[in-house]
């Protein structure tokens, strides 16, 4: 019995201490929390997507309260949740919300099936990283789409689709939230989040190959040759070739679209502009035609009544003869 006693408090002594020594160390490397980081999070959306540039939301709503003590929430922004999320963000921490462009989605690729036709077929995994990682995927191009949709499973808001007919995602804007899901899942990199632009209004170069212009022809008819008559039809100095790519920077685009119209390999698209107007119609609208002008009437000019010829009584010609001869006669 008195053995039992013994370990019972020998073990309830140790136990003990070894509270004691946690209570201690817990009270000496605490780390105390900032409870407007709760509060920040609290209004955010929650989707914890990792677009902000953040380990989920937790971490953006920590970014949040230091960018706040610093004095600036300048960089910071939820895609999701957009502006209205950053000024209540902006509320609670005694800050002013800076207004942000939105920016969207795009899928910097126009190789279609007819444009970049298939060159093998792809027995596997149907998924963008597998066949990267085994080779080129099914066509030519080694840069371009290679349509098992990664960027299809990697979004949360489902916002892009998988066009059947031209092998091609296709992004929502209404519902894109910018956070650059599908950009991450795609390997080759041709999902881009850039600025949605006036009106929504966009020029983009979709294509994304590095090959030089012969071997890109080859492998598609609307890929970049880098060919540079877009650059020198550029009045802004917006567009810049790169790595036998043309890319066009969205902050100095003025949206002339004069590129577009260069461009041999309609590899420049426009998006969400108005229907352009016939050649002959938009000739006819610049230039009105001028009011028909009637010229005045020239005034009537009367003429002369011409003098009758007489001829004498018995004349057998019928010519006039001068009155002397006659006499004579």
């Amino acid at each position: 019995m008195n053995v039992i006693l013994i370990a019972v408090i020998v073990l309830g002594s140790i136990g003990l201490v070894a509270a004691l020594i946690l209570f201690l160390a817990g009270k000496k490397f605490a780390v105390h929390e900032d409870e407007r980081i709760g509060q920040v999070q609290g209004v955010l959306p929650g989707a914890n997507c990792g677009g902000c540039g953040f380990p989920g939301c937790g971490g953006f709503a920590g970014a949040c309260v230091k960018a706040a003590d610093k004095g600036s929430l300048e960089g910071l922004l939820c895609p999701v949740g957009g502006q209205p999320v950053m000024e209540q963000v902006a509320d609670i921490l005694g800050m002013k919300a800076e207004a942000s462009a939105p920016k969207v989605a795009v899928v910097r690729c126009n190789g279609t099936c007819e444009s970049r036709p298939r060159i093998a077929e792809f027995d596997g995994a149907q998924s963008c990283r597998v066949q990267q990682m085994l080779g080129s995927g099914e066509t030519a191009c080694a840069f371009g789409c290679l349509g098992c949709g990664d960027c299809v499973a990697a979004c949360q808001f489902d916002v892009i689709h998988m066009n059947p007919e031209t092998g091609l995602p296709e992004v929502d804007e209404e519902k894109c939230t910018a956070c650059g899901a599908c950009s991450k899942a795609c390997p080759r990199g041709i999902i881009e989040i850039r600025l949605k632009g006036l009106k929504n209004r966009r020029v983009v170069v979709l294509c994304n190959s590095k090959d030089k212009g012969a071997q890109t022809r080859k492998a598609c008819s609307v890929g970049c040759i880098a060919c540079q008559k877009c650059v020198k039809v550029c009045k802004f100095e917006a567009i810049t070739v790169d790595a036998n790519l043309a890319y066009i920077d969205a902050e100095k685009c003025k949206l002339c679209r004069k590129c577009e119209d260069e461009c041999p390999q309609n590899a420049i698209h426009a998006f969400n502009f108005p229907p352009r107007k016939p050649k002959v119609e938009a000739l006819a609208a610049e230039k009105p035609a001028a009011p028909a002008t009637e010229k005045p009437a020239a005034p009537a000019v009367e003429k002369p009544a011409a003098k009758e010829a007489t001829v004498p009584v018995g004349s057998p010609t019928g010519n006039v003869e001068p009155a002397k001869e006659q006499e004579k006669a």
